[in-house]
């Protein structure tokens, strides 16, 4: 893919940690739901808890997770980090991936299914937790870049500066 320019690259990197975060704080969110309802001795506010998880459900999860993945997918592909080029990237697209269909296929049902029953479930408090920490995780990663480059980064590297060397060598003025 042909990088972006960067008018494109700067507006989209926004609309990526705009995204990002708003899951970040929806998961936050759901985490404070999910608790308040599993722990209250209050069969109202438990459901109350488990109607406003939906609204939130119905609303927010799939379209963030499918914007952030598709913006961060896009930005990888069109900047020089490559989305096999550096470690953090990589993994941050199979965290980015794995949360995405978790949060379509396992967490809006089982709030469905909860906002239906009205009664405390504990995996409404451990799926919120697990992915608050993936994506704070993922944020460090996003700020610290660790890890260096993969295996296929290391050789499209190897291959530009000896397309470099080969270069500085032609423009040498000959005697």
């Amino acid at each position: 893919m042909k990088h972006l320019q960067r008018p494109a690259r700067r507006a989209l990197l926004v609309v990526h940690v705009a995204v990002s975060v708003a899951w970040l704080g929806l998961s936050v969110g759901l985490l404070t739901l999910g608790i308040t309802a599993y722990t209250t001795g209050d069969p109202s506010l438990t459901e109350a808890s488990y109607r406003a998880m939906k609204v939130f459900a119905d609303w927010l999860l799939a379209p963030v997770a499918v914007v952030t993945l598709t913006s961060g997918l896009v930005l990888s592909l069109g900047t020089p980090w490559g989305l096999a080029r550096h470690r953090w990237v990589w993994v941050k697209f199979w965290i980015t991936l794995a949360t995405a269909t978790a949060t379509v296929f396992a967490l809006r049902p089982g709030i469905e299914h909860a906002a239906a029953a009205g009664v405390p479930d504990p995996s409404l408090v451990s799926a919120p937790t697990v992915s608050t920490a993936a994506y704070l995780f993922m944020t460090a990663i996003s700020v610290l870049k660790p890890w260096g480059l993969t295996r296929r980064g290391r050789r499209l590297r190897a291959q530009t500066s000896s397309r470099k060397a080969v270069d500085e060598r032609s423009l040498r003025p000959t005697a």
